[in-house]
């Protein structure tokens, strides 16, 4: 559906985007997740035709960029970071508008007012002025206004920005059902916002891909392995001399230190039994032995650390 192929952005002398190259499937929710300043705004801007490229391409459905521009815009709904409202208006009359600048007239456009209200949840303030509403309810109009015309790509440039945790609920639910008939991409440095919401992460930092998957997939692949073991009848210090001696385990931490130990070991490969074994051959009182998984976030500030 999406083919981004070598895609380059220089604004003056400064690199914004380098090189990268990724797809989006039909039916896909894609997260495009960065710290600021990572190149995702500039991504989607290209995507959606806002701005061209120094160097490389897109490909929408059988379009590019280059030859086929209006063709895109009418297969892609929009939402820019900072909503673009007109706060004077009724959200009636602004959808009304919108609709009417794409084209739709009549009948047709009564009826996809009343469906992207539907799915907007907004049905309720379609008569009140854009001024009067709450972030949240600018945002779902702002939502409704790209999915004017059924498009079958939707494109979210932090769409969850600024909003309550209630209203980030209220949206991510809105998306996950669009994301039942159309194609998603949508960035965000909200890492459980896209843990929760997308079929597959692309991670970028200073304009190039570090990660691109499924999160689960990305949790197996960016691990050490790791567990966590409390102890009891035993000194932090003596438990970490004789785990560092068992073969696999590159680092030991103390975490806490109570009565009992509590550590943390880490290392490449499974060394359970024989961290177990040294357990039972000491004769210390173990209170809990615990495989830990790493975080999106620890593998996402893994990646874009600097």
């Amino acid at each position: 559906m999406i083919k981004v192929e070598g895609l380059t952005k220089y604004y003056g002398d400064f690199l914004a985007v380098d090189g990268i190259s990724f797809e989006v499937k039909s039916g896909e929710i894609v997260g495009l997740l960065g710290p600021n300043g990572a190149g995702k705004t500039t991504t989607l801007r290209i995507l959606t035709g806002y701005l061209l490229p120094s160097s490389g391409n897109v490909k929408i459905k059988d379009y590019d960029i280059y030859n086929d521009l209006r063709e895109i815009k009418r297969i892609i709904g929009y939402l820019p970071e900072q909503t673009p409202l007109y706060t004077d208006m009724l959200v009636y009359d602004y959808l009304s508008f919108v609709g009417d600048s794409r084209g739709i007239e009549g009948e047709s456009l009564l009826q996809e007012l009343k469906r992207v209200a539907d799915i907007c949840k907004i049905k309720d303030v379609m008569h009140k002025p854009i001024s009067e509403l709450s972030k949240g309810y600018r945002q779902r109009v702002g939502l409704a206004a790209a999915l004017l015309g059924d498009p079958e790509i939707l494109v979210l440039d932090e769409p969850t920005s600024g909003l309550d945790p209630n209203q980030i609920i209220e949206i991510r639910e809105i998306i996950k059902e669009i994301g039942k008939e159309k194609t998603v991409l949508f960035s965000t440095h909200i890492l459980s916002e896209a843990e929760a919401t997308c079929d597959r992460l692309v991670i970028i930092h200073k304009g190039k891909i570090v990660a691109d998957g499924k999160t689960e997939d990305l949790k197996r692949g960016g691990e050490r392995f790791s567990v966590d073991v409390e102890l009891e009848g035993v000194k932090g210090a003596d438990a970490v001399d004789e785990f560092k001696k068992v073969k696999g385990v590159e680092e030991v931490e103390i975490k806490q230190e109570n009565g009992s130990v509590r550590l943390g070991v880490y290392g490449e490969s499974d060394f359970r039994r024989e961290v177990y074994s040294l357990i039972k051959s000491k004769d210390w009182q173990l209170l809990e032995f615990v495989r830990k998984s790493e975080t999106l976030e620890e593998i996402f500030r893994k990646l874009t650390r600097e």
